[in-house]
């Protein structure tokens, strides 16, 4: 068993991978960010949805990307900050992604939310992740 240093690149990885060979659907370890995040590209509409089921050993979290008989609507996911190098951003120096066609997810001392939210509630943090 290995040890995982960036459990969310580990999420976003697995997810571009499932992109990539046309997975409807994708399984991985649970924990509270990463259900954060799933929750936040449903309400931005990049996943169909998301859902927490029992394990062995714990729980699991499955994210249905897209209905079998349509295309994914996430063309680019990646990680900005990793644990080696951390982006954190005031909240007037959050960016936009695609001219807001796209988001940033950012983890404030209020939550996990969007860039355009932590815009709008004045707050910075560490940015996450960009989808588009």
């Amino acid at each position: 068993m290995s040890t995982q240093t960036d459990p969310i690149a580990d999420m976003l990885t697995r997810i571009r991978n499932a992109i990539l060979v046309n997975k409807s659907e994708v399984s991985l370890p649970h924990s509270n960010i990463k259900e954060s995040v799933a929750k936040l590209l449903k309400d931005s509409n990049f996943i169909d949805g998301y859902k927490v089921e029992k394990a062995d050993i714990g729980r699991t979290l499955v994210v249905n990307i897209n209905s079998s008989d349509s295309n994914a609507r996430i063309s680019e996911i990646v990680r900005l900050s990793k644990p080696g190098r951390r982006h954190y951003v005031g909240a007037g120096e959050i960016p936009t992604v695609k001219n807001g066609r796209g988001i940033v997810i950012i983890s404030t001392s209020k939550g996990v939310m969007t860039g355009d939210k932590a815009k709008k509630d004045k707050v910075g943090g560490e940015l996450i992740c960009k989808v588009y």
